[in-house]
């Protein structure tokens, strides 16, 4: 584009002066002083940070970061330790991978990162994304970092009228060419802040944008209307059983298979997550003993692919009960993951 340089100039100003101070960050003022970002806290705060606001990932990111202060740390950690760790931040396979992340840096490279975007992506569990973040922002390597913000801001600027997704590769295009090897690091981060702070999805505040003068959708008079977008397909529905069981002051939970959703995951033992609703007779028939059950209503919670009716049954165990259950004190239903915890809530509190 024409006036690239400017452009960068005034965007790395705008960010030398309105930097977000995040937990993970080497704020521009640090990174001319030498100082350099760590690539464990970087790419830490990059797979917490999918589909996860900074105000959610934040205090797990201390927690994660204050209990296991380097990659080699995180590797040594129980798989079982890491997804209670892991519950509330949801897309649990990123756990998976974060784990089998850590162990390969901390076993076949010696506790230390590639500094390559090549040598990041061949990481179990590392995408193109991710491993340019890293790369860029932890190596200074010309990456080109290109998040959800960044696509937003690449759409307004260039007024990009074909609708994502189908847009996204020449967004990616178009984020390449601004790319240059002077700040790299700084540069992808000035894009992520400037795409959660002024270049929001709803008002955008063109008022306040260091590279207006250079955005196609503002001269547009409707920037917001910016990136262009599909109808989504309806969200399919599933139903599904929850069982509340419980021994005095402790609650029955399972540990779910390694694979699939929640995978590896301390949760209330279910029925199946199917297509039509479960009558009185079918949920109690699938429960996972037998008991005088008591139906305690339902909840909603929505996946990324699906939304869940999941009806909720409680009964009391005897004092003796065993069973393959984790029996788990109720103070501790906390670190289950949301859709666990609202059940259990369901059960206690509902007439």
């Amino acid at each position: 584009m024409k006036d690239r340089d400017a452009l960068r100039l005034a965007l790395l100003a705008w960010y030398d002066r309105q930097a977000r101070d995040l937990a993970w960050r080497v704020g521009p003022a640090d990174r001319r002083a030498g100082v350099r970002s760590d690539p464990y806290r970087v790419w830490l705060s990059e797979v917490m940070l999918q589909q996860t606001t900074v105000p959610h990932a934040t205090p797990y990111f201390l927690s994660f970061t204050q209990r296991w202060p380097t990659v080699s740390d995180l590797a040594a950690v129980e798989d079982g330790d890491l997804m209670a760790a892991w519950a509330g931040l949801g897309y649990y396979a990123r756990a998976r991978n974060l784990l089998a992340c850590a162990r390969a840096v901390a076993g076949q490279h010696g506790g230390v990162f590639p500094d390559t975007e090549e040598g990041l992506r061949a990481l179990p569990g590392v995408g193109a994304y991710t491993a340019a973040a890293v790369a860029a922002i932890a190596f200074d390597r010309e990456a080109n970092v290109v998040d959800g913000n960044v696509e937003r801001v690449m759409a307004r600027l260039f007024a990009v009228g074909v609708p994502v997704p189908d847009a996204k590769p020449k967004l990616k295009e178009l984020a390449a060419d601004l790319v240059t090897a002077d700040r790299p690091g700084d540069w992808a981060q000035a894009l992520m802040d400037l795409g959660a702070t002024v270049c929001r999805p709803r008002s955008p505040l063109c008022d306040l944008c260091p590279i207006s003068t250079w955005c196609e959708g503002r001269k547009t008079g409707a920037p917001e209307t910016y990136p262009r977008k599909t109808k989504k397909a309806d969200r399919p529905r599933r139903y599904g059983v929850a069982y509340l069981l419980k021994r005095g002051e402790e609650v029955a939970l399972i540990r779910r298979p390694p694979k699939g959703l929640l995978g590896g995951m301390l949760g209330l033992p279910t029925s199946d997550w199917r297509g039509v609703p479960w009558s009185d007779e079918e949920a109690i028939a699938a429960a996972p003993l037998s008991a005088a059950w008591r139906d305690r209503g339902a909840i909603e919670h929505v996946f990324t692919h699906f939304s869940l009716t999941l009806r909720v049954f409680a009964a009391d165990g005897s004092p003796g009960l065993g069973g393959d259950f984790v029996w788990t004190p109720r103070e501790g239903l906390g670190a289950l993951p949301s859709v666990f915890l609202k059940a259990a809530m369901a059960g206690e509190q509902l007439p």
